[in-house]
C-alpha cells in the first residue's frame, strides 16, 4: 500500500505551475499576528465567514480574541467586510483560541465553538503538570455572522469529571460538519493522562488523542466520543456515503510520526475503528494542522469536455475527499490539495496540486457551490505573515 511518493517530499521542478489567485484576509502588522483560519460557507446567505486568533505575538500563549470577515457573494463578485473583533466569544482572564464553526441546516444557526485558555497558561504547561485549563465553549448566529449570541460553557456538562484525566483539550481548529442524518460533528483533541505518579500525582505518561464531540437535536444538547487509540491530534472529519447508502465518519489528524493519521467510523463519531498511518500524507517533523472535505462524486459529463474521462475513474463511494496541507515532508511549505477518489482506501490518495508555493501552514477547506475554496497561512519569508483565501475548480485538482 506504500508507492515511491510515500516517504519524499515532491521535487521542485514538479511543483511548477498557475497558481490560484489569492486575496489577504489578515495581515501581521502593528504588533498583531493572526494565525489559525477557519472557514465555511453557507448557500442559505451566499456567506463566506473566515475566522482566526488575533494574537499580540506568534507564540500560542499570547493568542486574545476570535475575529472574522464575512464575504458576500454579490452579481458573482465576491466583496468582504473589514476585520470584526468576535468579543463574546471571551471568558474573564482567559484567551480564546482554535475557531471551529458548524452550520446546523434546521434551525439555520451557525455554531462556533472554540476553547477558552487560563491566562497566558500554554499548552506544555498543562501537558508538564497534568493541570487542564481550558474550557469547551461556543456562541451562535442566526443572521449569518453578523451578530453573535453570549458564550455557553459546555465543559461541566459534556466533559464533566472526565477532565480530570484531560491534561488539556482542544477543538479542531477548522470546520465541522453536519451528517446527513443531521448530527452535528466537531473534532477535537485531548491529551490524555495515561498513567499518573502518586502519591505526587504528576503525569507520567500523557498522550495525543482526537476525537467528536457531537450533537442529535440541532445542537441543543452534546455529547463526548471515545478517544481515537493511535495517538493522534490536531484532526477534521468528514461523511464518506457509500453505495448503499451507508454513512462513516472519515476522521484526519496531524501526528508526529512523518505522516497523517486516519480513523473511519461507523457510529457517526461515538467511536472510530481501524486508525492507521497515511503513507502517501507526509507531515514535517512536529507535524502541522489540516484540512478535509468531502462532496458528491461529480457525473463524468460536468468535468469530460476539461479532463479525459479516464480522470473520473469508478468510485467505491458516492463522495470523494480533498484534503490540503503543506506538502514539504521538512518544513511548511508548498501547500497542497489533494483528491481521494476511493476514501475508503487508505492508499487511494493522489498526488497533490500546489495551491501556495513557498512558507504555507494551517489551512480550511469549504465548497462554495461548484467551486472550492482554501483559507490559508502563507508568507513570503514565514507563514505567519497572512491568512489568504483562494478559490479553485475540481477540475484543477484532477488527474495531477
Amino acid at each position: 500500500m506504500i508507492d515511491s511518493m510515500a516517504s519524499k517530499s515532491y521535487p521542485e521542478e514538479e511543483l511548477q505551475q498557475a497558481l490560484p489567485a489569492r486575496t489577504a484576509l489578515f495581515q501581521q502588522r502593528d504588533g498583531k499576528t493572526y494565525r489559525i483560519p477557519a472557514l465555511i460557507y453557507i448557500s442559505d446567505g451566499q456567506t463566506f465567514l473566515a475566522f482566526a486568533e488575533e494574537r499580540s505575538s506568534p507564540r500560542d500563549s499570547d493568542a486574545k480574541v476570535l475575529v472574522m470577515k464575512r464575504g458576500l457573494l454579490l452579481n458573482g463578485s465576491l466583496q468582504w467586510s473589514p476585520v470584526q473583533t468576535l468579543s463574546s466569544a471571551c471568558l474573564p482572564d482567559h484567551r480564546t483560541m482554535n475557531p471551529c464553526p458548524v452550520y446546523e441546516r434546521k434551525s439555520k444557526t451557525i455554531y462556533l465553538f472554540f476553547v477558552c485558555i487560563l491566562g497566558n497558561t500554554t499548552e506544555y504547561h498543562q501537558i508538564a503538570t497534568g493541570r487542564n485549563q481550558a474550557r469547551l465553549c461556543y456562541i451562535t448566529s442566526t443572521d449569518y455572522g453578523q451578530s453573535w449570541s453570549k458564550l455557553t460553557d459546555l465543559s461541566n456538562s459534556v466533559i464533566g469529571d472526565e477532565i480530570c484525566n484531560w491534561a488539556t483539550f482542544a477543538v479542531g481548529p477548522g470546520h465541522g460538519i453536519q451528517m446527513k442524518s443531521g448530527r452535528l460533528i466537531i473534532p477535537a483533541y485531548v491529551y490524555y493522562i495515561h498513567c499518573r505518579c502518586f502519591p505526587f500525582h504528576f503525569p507520567l505518561k500523557v498522550r495525543p488523542h482526537a476525537l467528536s464531540f457531537y450533537s442529535d437535536d440541532c445542537g441543543i444538547t452534546w455529547q463526548m466520543g471515545e478517544k481515537i487509540q493511535m495517538k493522534s491530534c490536531e484532526c477534521e472529519m468528514a461523511e464518506i456515503i457509500d453505495y448503499a447508502d451507508r454513512s462513516l465518519l472519515y476522521c484526519n489528524a496531524r501526528s508526529t510520526c512523518g505522516h497523517r493519521v486516519e480513523a473511519l467510523s461507523k457510529s457517526s463519531g461515538a467511536d472510530f475503528d481501524n486508525p492507521h498511518v497515511a503513507k502517501k500524507l507526509v507531515e514535517p517533523h512536529h507535524g502541522c494542522q489540516g484540512s478535509v472535505l468531502s462532496f458528491p462524486v461529480p457525473e463524468p459529463s460536468e468535468e469530460g469536455e476539461q479532463k479525459p474521462s479516464d480522470c473520473l475513474t469508478q468510485s467505491d463511494t458516492k463522495t470523494w475527499l480533498l484534503y490540503s496541507h503543506p506538502t514539504n515532508k521538512k518544513k511548511r511549505k508548498d501547500l497542497g490539495v489533494y483528491l481521494n477518489k476511493s476514501p475508503l482506501n487508505s492508499s487511494g490518495w493522489g498526488r497533490p496540486w500546489i495551491i501556495r508555493n513557498g512558507p504555507s501552514g494551517y489551512s480550511d477547506l469549504t465548497q462554495c457551490e461548484e467551486r472550492f475554496a482554501c483559507l490559508m497561512e502563507c508568507g513570503e519569508k514565514s507563514e505567519i505573515e497572512e491568512i489568504a483565501f483562494v478559490e479553485f475548480k475540481l477540475s484543477d485538482v484532477l488527474c495531477t
